[in-house]
Parts: structure tokens; sequence; C-alpha cells
């Protein structure tokens, strides 16, 4: 049975289904809806918005239903807009009491029509099930407010930019909001209503303090080249692989000269440098994931792509979805704890951890560490506040 959910925050239970709304439990036999909530708990529901690739209800309205749908969507944004105005907040109140229940059924009803029609005219995606768990990682997160702590700044107030800051979201809670098909290479954007984590200064960090007792910040180390080691079909190195350059391709120099050679060789395909090519198979990589018009990657992705953007797209893609593949895996294994994912910042993954659950960090780190390209060396970093944080090299 197709049906809706009425809200997405937790506190606010309601379904539509079969032209009834239910309100606190949900009737059985739902099986498929429009998109994530953190109320759907069943692993057998699909959604239509991972079938359609991430369109947007407007795309996918078929023309018998695009004047009933203009109009009943045209009145939900209108009653939104009356809350703005009236500063009603919608993260202290559930939407469905605010909004006259006949509107909510005609609204979920034609709703439920589209995803009908969805369902029947496109095909299930080959990563459907990976896009589904990921969907449900970023639904929670979603739903969780950070901890803004902007008196964090009160020393910096003299400065025009940072009194900007204040004053934009002072008062107010905020969410960390992805867009799970922003880039045609699966790395996560923001939409716009979401915080700006992406963006955001690190000057700004440190009023993002953890709702439990710490952050623990995961990162791989030099995690695109390690990607391209992979795909050469080469072992990964336990220890930095910036120094095992160093010992194994340059042979002389510093680590922060041995990054930038090989970056400034990795991000341009016309550069040329036969000791990283003797370790770093492009030419091969390129040839394995590439025919000419179109990049599939090692996780089946397929990305339309030229021969110039052909290698970063490989890389990057990958990279990608090595860190999303990792995040479900630990989302899964913090499931039953207070500990949650509190936010991803491109190859970063941000843990708010309660201090009872801290016993389980370096399990955490193992379960990161080992992807589907080997194992790779994570870089841990522990803080009260997100512009705060040591790194360590193991938790005691």
């Amino acid at each position: 049975m197709i049906f809706q959910t009425l809200d997405d925050k937790k506190h606010c239970t309601g379904y539509y289904a079969g032209g009834k709304i239910y309100y606190d439990e949900a009737p059985s036999g739902l099986s498929k809806t429009w998109g994530f909530s953190p109320h759907i708990k069943d692993a057998t529901v699909e959604y239509a918005h991972v079938y359609c690739g991430g369109k947007s209800l407007d795309e996918v309205c078929p023309e018998a239903l695009r004047p009933r749908w203009t109009n009943v969507s045209m009145r939900m944004r209108s009653f939104l807009r009356s809350f703005s105005e009236s500063k009603v907040s919608l993260d202290e109140h559930c939407f469905y009491d605010l909004v006259p229940e006949r509107y909510l059924m005609e609204f979920c009803e034609i709703k439920n029509q589209i995803c009908e029609h969805v369902f029947e005219t496109y095909e299930k995606p080959e990563n459907y099930d990976f896009m589904v768990s990921l969907g449900k990682v970023l639904s929670d997160i979603e739903s969780r407010s950070l901890n803004l702590k902007l008196g964090n700044l009160s020393s910096s107030l003299s400065k025009p930019y940072v009194r900007n800051f204040w004053r934009k979201f002072r008062g107010t809670e905020q969410y960390v909001k992805y867009n799970l098909f922003g880039t045609k290479t699966g790395r996560l954007t923001t939409q716009k209503s979401s915080f700006p984590i992406h963006n955001m200064s690190k000057e700004f960090r440190c009023v993002i303090e953890p709702r439990n007792d710490y952050f623990v910040e995961l990162d791989f180390n030099a995690a695109e080249l390690r990607t391209l080691l992979a795909l050469s079909c080469n072992e990964q190195p336990s220890e930095d692989l910036h120094e095992w350059n160093i010992r194994n391709i340059f042979k002389e120099g510093d680590r922060e000269e041995a990054k930038k050679r090989v970056f400034a060789w990795l991000y341009n395909p016309e550069s040329q440098d036969k000791l990283c090519e003797g370790i770093y198979d492009r030419e091969t990589v390129v040839q394995r994931y590439y025919n000419g018009e179109q990049v599939t990657t090692f996780f089946n992705r397929k990305i339309p792509s030229d021969d110039h953007h052909a290698l970063n797209y490989i890389i990057q893609s990958t990279t990608s979805d090595t860190l999303l593949r990792r995040m479900v895996a630990v989302f899964d294994r913090l499931s039953d704890m207070d500990s949650f994912i509190s936010f991803c910042i491109h190859d970063n993954l941000v843990l708010d951890m309660k201090k009872e659950d801290c016993y389980i960090v370096p399990e955490l780190v193992d379960i990161f560490s080992n992807t589907e390209l080997g194992k790779f060396k994570t870089n841990m970093r522990v803080g009260k506040n997100f512009g705060d944080m040591r790194e360590i090299d193991k938790w005691t």
C-alpha cells in the first residue's frame, strides 16, 4: 500500500494511506512512499524518489494530474509562507497540527498517485539498495538539530563578518540537510535550506558542540590517492601515504614537497611524472573504467564524460562512494546506541559520541578503515567542539 508521512520530525508521527490519516502508529501493509523519513523503520518499503533518480515531484508528475498537483502544492506553499510570516516555528510544532486535515488528505492523495506513476514507469536502479541505505542515514542526520553555541564567538564580535554570522544563526535550531542526488559523481551537496556545513569558515566551527560528550572525526589518509592506488591493483600501505611515497617513489624530499608533487600530477591529466606513473597507473585505470563516452566506476556508478574529465570522475566518484559506504556501516553499528553520526564533510565523518559508548571507537575506526578497496589508514581527531579537534593515534 502506498503511503506518505505527514511530518519528518521525530516527535510528529502521522501517516496517510488508503484515504485515511493515522496518528502515532502506522497501519499495517505500508510498502511504498515518496521519500525518506526517520519514522519509516521497515526495510522493505520502496522509495519513488530513488526510482526516479532524485527528480522532484513536479518533474515526475504525469500531465493528467498536473492541474490538481499545481493547485495543492501552491496551497501548501501558501501555508508554509504564512507560518514563516507569523513566526510559527515548524521545529516546535507538527505540520499536520497547523493545516486543515482535508487539505492534508488531498495533498497526500495526489502525492500517492504521483508515486504510483513513478513505480509504474521507472525501472529500479542498479544501486537502489545502497542509495536507500544512504538515504536513511541522511534522513537521520537531517532529523537532529546541531548544538550551536554562538557564545563561543563572543570574543570576536568586534569583527563585522562574525557579527553577520551571529545575527543569521542566533536563536535558531539548525539542521544539516544533504542532497542525495546533488552531483553526478555521487559526492554529497547540501540543500539551500541546510546549515552551511560544507562551506562554513573554520573560524566559526567552534560554535558547533556535540549533543553528547565528544566529537570524534574520522577521515581517510590521502583518500583520492589511495583510491587510485587501489584501482591500479596495488596494496594499501598502512602508514602515511605521502611518507610512503618519499621512500618508495621519490627517494628524497619532505612530506609537503612529496604531497604537492603527487597531487600536481594526479589532478592534471596532461602532467607527466614517470616516478608517479610507475606506481599509480592512470592510463590503465582510465582504460578500465572509461569507454570514451561514459565512466563506469568500481561501484558501477555511470557518469557521462569526455576524455579530459574521465580520470577525475573515476577517482572522485569512487572515493566518495567509498566514504559513503563506510558511513552506512558505521551508522548501522551505532543504531542501538545514544551516539550517532552528526554530519560529514566530503571525506570526513563526524560522530557525536556519548562517554559511555566510547569503548566502541576502536571498532568504529576499524569499520571505517576496511573499505571495499582495501584497508585505508584512518586519521582520528577528538574535541569538545568542532573548531578545537585534537588529532590522536588511537583511542585510550
